[in-house]
């Protein structure tokens, strides 16, 4: 990754500082100087690296916060001069300005995975008017306009094609490196990229709902989703840095006091004490805490983001790791939610009679199933006045009959009396007037890794099934998986009361397609969703997304989550363990000032690399 202006400014900086600090220690080393010449031979260099540092803590102090890293290591430093050794004063800057360049570079390259998101959506969109191609601002372009997308664009806004064939770069919103074929008919999503011919997109959102807007949302608000972790952290630091500062004044004021009292029980003058509290200082710095625990949480969330899974904040990558229960819906999440009509059985009528029937009150229905009834008749379909049943099917009026298209249960609840036939498929019923017609078998596959998913969760989480389909079905469905425990023929609300259950005294991870499941995913304690490139619901709904609808892509999350806790952790115990053992070492006169630059700066840049291990798995 490339250095930006302000990284390239402090580098210059810090090799000015490193030339002038070198030049100070051979011209001390070379030249018979008086003590007092050698120690100011250190301050140009000492001003080139901490001019910066200074401002900041004189800023922070006319501010009222004085208790601050920038504040530690001026009075170190300054201290460390005053009681004649220049060369450590400005070695414990050199090293404060090193790590900060490289506190600094990590926060940018972490951040880069979140970041390039940014760079989704072009400012502008290309129409064609009078036979010319203009650009018009993405916000004022109303539905229903058709835009053009150029090879090497991206495409500004969501909408379906309607002139041309190309290959999209999806990658920026699934991770998937495969491209994909495009037709007229086909959708074009905000933020693919066109990689061959030239395309019109008739746009079916404005840009505030459109995918890439959510996204970019959903990026701005992560940043203030913190977790339990980094509020731990910032407490601390509010409090641990006042308490060592007055440590450190304790340190060098009661033995000082003590010595003047008692010389032979403190044989060590004032300034030995008051050099062992300016080491007490530099190492007391909290800045590897501070950093490396948000830096991690923040590299995991960014490294999921490149491989299509979007986490909307650092507390549910925490719960995530934490989950012990995954539930799962099955429509759309384990299968692929594409039905196909596989057999009628009908009873009483003509078996085109009684697909004619459904498919004229289902035409007028969003429903996948619906939409596979509708589609698999090719004859001239009738009008209809049709009210949903939420959750159970249709009720219609068709020539002047009353018409029942969708579960048992719709039937049973209006005095239908039938036998519905013994399969493992799901069962539409159809019946007019009271009278039972017959049923449509439906078909749904498997998500080619759905298998391996619950495989991979098994291990270490329970894994439940919660599916509004029938008994047969969804046992069906749970066998072929691994699922030991399903619940079928749920209602949205039913679904809901379940997972409540389930989650008494466990993490628990609902798994959805984002359409219909909105308060399972909202009561989980992590809601995922199974987004798709343009599912702009699924999105809003979810604590986290899954942009490509591959149920590995949960197993991808949970490693990302998994790893990121266990970076920030160790974080946490290597630099408090470090500086605790340096702080005593140094009390107790058994640490130089170069093992506390080590405690602060040393464990600042072994946590940072540590925690840039976040953004991969």
């Amino acid at each position: 990754m490339k250095l930006n202006k302000r990284q390239k400014k402090e580098l210059v900086r810090i090799g000015a500082g490193v030339a002038l600090y070198l030049a100070a220690v051979i011209a001390g080393h070379t030249l018979a100087l008086p003590h007092p010449v050698k120690i100011l031979l250190f301050v140009p260099g000492y001003f080139v690296l901490a001019l910066p540092v200074l401002i900041k803590a004189a800023k922070n102090i006319a501010h009222g916060n004085m208790m601050d890293e920038n504040f530690l290591m001026s009075i170190a430093s300054i201290g460390a001069f005053i009681l004649g050794e220049g060369s450590e004063g400005t070695a414990v800057m050199l090293f404060n300005r090193v790590g900060g360049f490289f506190e600094d570079y990590a926060v940018t390259r972490s951040r880069k995975g979140v970041t390039d998101l940014l760079s989704l959506c072009p400012e502008y969109a290309t129409i064609e008017r009078d036979g010319k191609l203009e650009q018009v601002s993405t916000d004022e372009i109303p539905v229903g306009s058709t835009v053009v997308v150029l090879p090497g664009e991206r495409v500004p806004l969501d909408g379906e094609i309607v002139s041309g064939e190309t290959v999209f770069d999806t990658s920026p919103l699934t991770g998937e490196s495969i491209p994909r074929t495009a037709r007229v008919g086909d959708t074009a999503v905000s933020g693919y990229i066109n990689l061959k011919g030239k395309i019109e997109v008739r746009t079916q959102k404005e840009y505030e709902d459109s995918t890439v807007a959510k996204i970019l949302s959903l990026i701005e608000d992560a940043t203030e989703k913190k977790s339990k972790s980094e509020h731990l952290i910032t407490r601390f630091a509010r409090i641990y840095t006042p308490i060592v500062v007055a440590l450190a004044l304790a340190l060098a004021l009661i033995p000082s006091l003590l010595h003047a009292a008692f010389p032979a029980l403190v044989p060590q003058g004032v300034g030995t004490w008051v050099y062992r509290a300016m080491l007490f200082l530099v190492v007391s710095c909290p800045c590897a805490l501070v950093v490396s625990v948000p830096l991690g949480f923040f590299g995991g969330i960014g490294g999921a983001s490149r491989k299509g899974v979007l986490i909307k904040g650092s507390n549910y990558l925490e719960l995530l790791a934490k989950a012990d229960t995954f539930v799962f819906d099955k429509t759309g999440t384990l299968t692929r939610g594409t039905f196909t009509v596989t057999e009628l059985v009908p009873q009483g009528v003509d078996g085109q009679q009684l697909l004619a029937l459904a498919a004229s009150a289902e035409r007028y229905s969003a429903h996948p199933i619906a939409a596979a009834i509708a589609a698999s008749y090719t004859g001239d379909l009738r009008e209809a006045q049709v009210e949903e049943v939420a959750g159970k099917g249709l009720r219609a009026r068709i020539d002047g009959a009353q018409v029942l298209v969708g579960s048992a249960g719709l039937l049973k609840e209006n005095g239908v009396a039938f036998e519905a036939p013994a399969c493992e498929k799901t069962v539409v019923h159809i019946a007019r007037d009271g009278v039972y017609c017959g049923a449509i078998l439906i078909s749904d596959t498997l998500k080619p890794d759905a298998a391996d998913t619950v495989a991979a969760l098994a291990p270490y989480a329970k894994t439940v099934m919660l599916s509004g389909d029938g008994e047969a079905v969804a046992h069906a469905v749970a066998r072929e998986l691994g699922i030991a425990e399903v619940h079928a023929s749920l209602l949205p609300q039913d679904k809901a009361a379940y997972l409540e259950q389930l989650s008494k005294g466990h993490v628990c991870a609902f798994c959805g397609d984002g359409m219909n499941d909105a308060p399972s995913l909202a009561l989980a304690d992590v809601g995922i969703a199974m987004g798709g490139a343009g599912s702009g619901a699924a999105i809003e709904a979810a604590d986290v997304v899954i942009m490509d609808d591959k149920p590995s892509k949960i197993v991808l999350a949970r490693k990302y989550a998994k790893k990121t806790v266990r970076i920030c952790r160790e974080n946490i115990i290597f630099s408090l363990a470090i500086k605790c053992g340096v702080m005593v070492f140094g009390a107790l006169g058994l640490a130089s000032m170069w093992a506390a630059v080590f405690a602060d700066v040393g464990v600042l840049i072994i946590a940072i690399a540590n925690s840039m291990r976040a953004s991969r798995v």
